[in-house]
């Protein structure tokens, strides 16, 4: 009985000690702490959503949408939410899988995040961000997963604006293409992430990443109530967001369609080509007015998440790495289209431009003889008629002898280097600072480049010099990758006589892009002004607005008087009719639109010959620029010369279609734009 009653009396103790514990946690709980947890408790409840603003669109000089939105029922998971599940979410994603009709699987690699090992398709945008799964799905699809969210927790079903291309393939990697910010942005930029809504994409090339930030607008913030399970019960507060400004381009849709088939057509009709360019320009002002490139690509292939096997396509050598742009990072040697340059040169440097040079069929540079195409000797002529011509022993000669005057193999202390430095005025071998990401810069080599370049290379030659190229199968191009190897490691720091001539033509290390080559005959035709190149013409807001019109930089002057340009702009005027391109503009109404122009044919170690025609119209008062290349084309005249013919006949209305009519004119009047279209209050688009 008194083990019992001891028994009962810890009990009680227990019991009373339980009861004091308790009595102080509550105190804690309620007096010390409780603010906190009330904290706590209502930040548990309050959850705050970033509204995504309407993305601006893109227009052409007219009006015409280039990029537009289309509204598009999204469901996005948000894997934040999923991971706080005890299986990861994978219960949620099987019934969403029934809903959808997409396999388990398939969402499965969707959701996950891209990262070293993992293949497409992946999430590549940050963790903060919900992470969409399938666009394009049905009202009934929606709504079974909106009215069941009990059974769908962090799964949401809205509309979203997606980015739409009327135009196609067109423009494609001129207009760019947009993805999701990455976790690395959002840690490594300050205030990106309150920038960004948990569905905007960042535009990641072309106009899209040059204008992103007036393109994108300001998302909206909604901050609401909702209950444990995630069901909204009020909203606190509600700032709407702010709509993307349009970007108004000096892209005309008629002349970029009309470019694109072009080169489209050149690489059909040269079944050796590998990628293709062609580039118009307003003389006047500096605007770009078409530009396109090929291989290209459908730029709808990222809406929604772009599969494994279309990213690898995108990025393959064998496909042609169609998300480069040919036109703006694509580098070649100019050929005779570097001519202009060569001829301002000789002129600045001393040599009369009115006078008299010699065209033998071939001119001896230190015992190599270097001919003229074709071997053709044209005995005594005039600077004119050598580039209507194109006789390549006049510039072999001026190279030779500048080079020589500089000191030769042995430089001066201070050299001239008057061909090198002229081309640098004509914008060749530095970017042209076109409101477009990732230009290449090209290559104007000289004396100091050779020395640099030596410097940095002189000790793999060396070697390469010992060991030779085993790894190339053609033994003779293996011999002579060798040789020169071994030249360069013993003077590969001079500049040779050879490369000076070859230099004069647009040959050797001389690389530019169409896009230069297409600036500097602007420069030379129009008033002697180098500028930097411009797509975008004006933002506007979506009520019409006018935010900015965007100027076109001038950035140099030609070093040569107008009576040099005149000269030469006469003497090109007559290589469509009399001289190299005569062939492929015969039966052109010349008495209607006179074309100027020059053909380039450029030499390339194991490879087919790279095409060029730069060519302006009207001739006497030029208005627009023209330029095509076509890499591995063969000569000038025959494939990129029809191309540039193709799109004069496209733009003044000149030719015949594929179906045997008339050609309408893109621009009746041979103008382009002058006037911005006026976007009216309602969105609708008015001149």
């Amino acid at each position: 009985m008194t083990r019992l009653r001891g028994r009962l009396f810890v009990l009680q103790v227990l019991v009373v000690a339980l009861l004091v514990v308790l009595v102080v946690r509550l105190w804690q709980v309620q007096m010390v702490q409780g603010k906190q947890f009330v904290a706590v408790a209502t930040e548990t409840r309050t959850r705050e959503v970033r509204v995504p603003a309407l993305r601006g669109a893109i227009l052409d000089s007219t009006g015409h949408p280039l990029v537009r939105n289309r509204p598009s029922l999204v469901v996005s998971i948000d894997p934040a939410r999923f991971e706080r599940m005890p299986d990861g979410g994978d219960s949620v994603l099987r019934k969403l899988s029934a809903v959808l009709g997409v396999q388990f699987q398939a969402l499965k690699q969707r959701i996950r995040p891209c990262g070293p090992g993992i293949s497409r398709p992946c999430w590549p945008g940050s963790p903060y961000q919900p992470t969409p799964v399938a666009d394009h799905v049905t009202s009934r699809q929606a709504l079974q997963i909106l009215e069941r969210q009990e059974d769908f927790p962090g799964v949401t079903a809205e509309i979203q604006a997606v980015r739409n291309y009327p135009y196609g393939k067109n423009a494609a990697q001129l207009l760019g293409y947009l993805q999701p910010v990455t976790k690395e942005e959002l840690e490594r930029r300050e205030g990106l992430k309150a920038s960004y809504s948990g569905v905007d994409l960042m535009g990641r090339d072309g106009l899209e990443a040059e204008y992103d930030a007036a393109l994108r607008g300001q998302p909206g913030v909604r901050r609401v109530q909702v209950d444990r399970m995630g069901k909204t019960i009020a909203v606190q507060q509600q700032a709407a967001p702010t709509p993307g400004n349009i970007l108004i381009t000096s892209i005309d849709a008629k002349v970029q369609a009309i470019v694109e088939k072009a080169v489209s057509d050149a690489m059909r009709d040269n079944p050796q080509a590998d990628s293709a360019a062609g580039v118009v320009l307003d003389v006047k002002t500096g605007r770009v007015i078409a530009m396109a490139s090929r291989p290209t690509y459908d730029p709808s292939v990222w809406t929604g998440g772009i599969a494994e096997k279309d990213y690898r396509h995108l990025l393959s050598d064998k496909s042609g790495k169609p998300l480069v742009s040919r036109a703006i990072k694509g580098t070649y040697a100019p050929g005779s289209t570097f001519k202009i340059s060569s001829v301002a040169a000789m002129v600045a440097d001393g040599q009369p431009l009115h006078g008299t040079y010699e065209c033998p069929s071939a001119y001896n540079v230190e015992g190599r003889a270097f001919p003229n195409a074709g071997g053709m000797s044209l005995g005594s002529i005039s600077l004119h008629t050598a580039l209507v011509k194109s006789c390549d022993t006049v510039f072999y000669r001026a190279g030779y002898e500048e080079w020589l005057r500089d000191g030769g193999k042995t430089a001066k202390s201070k050299v001239k280097e008057p061909m090198s430095n002229m081309a640098r005025s004509f914008g060749f071998g530095k970017l042209t600072g076109i409101d477009l990401p990732g230009e290449s810069a090209g290559l104007i080599p000289n004396r100091a480049w050779k020395r640099d370049l030596w410097n940095a290379t002189k000790d793999q030659m060396c070697r390469r010099a010992k060991t030779g190229y085993p790894e190339i199968k053609d033994e003779a191009r293996a011999a002579f990758s060798k040789r020169l190897a071994n030249e360069n490691c013993l003077e590969g720091y001079m500049l040779h006589a050879y490369e000076a001539a070859n230099f004069s033509i647009g040959q050797g290390d001389v690389q530019v892009t169409p896009l230069q080559l297409a600036r500097a005959y602007a420069a030379l035709v129009g008033d002697g002004k180098l500028r930097s190149p411009r797509l975008g013409w004006a933002l506007v807001k979506p009520d019409g607005t006018l935010v900015k019109e965007i100027p076109v930089p001038v950035v140099g002057k030609l070093p040569i008087n107008t009576e040099t340009r005149d000269y030469i702009r006469k003497a090109l005027s007559e290589v469509p009719s009399d001289g190299t391109a005569a062939g492929a503009f015969a039966g052109f109404p010349m008495g209607v639109v006179k074309i100027g122009g020059k053909t380039g044919t450029a030499e390339v170690f194991g490879k087919a010959d790279t095409s060029w025609f730069a060519s302006f119209a009207p001739a006497d008062n030029p208005r627009f620029v023209a330029v095509v290349l076509v890499s591995q084309g063969g000569f000038g005249a025959s494939a990129a010369a029809p191309a540039v013919r193709q799109i004069w006949e496209g733009i003044f209305g000149l030719g015949k279609g594929d179906d045997g009519k008339a050609v309408k004119a893109a621009l009746p009047d041979g103008k382009p734009a002058s006037r911005l279209p006026v976007i009216r209050p309602d969105g609708t688009v008015g001149r």
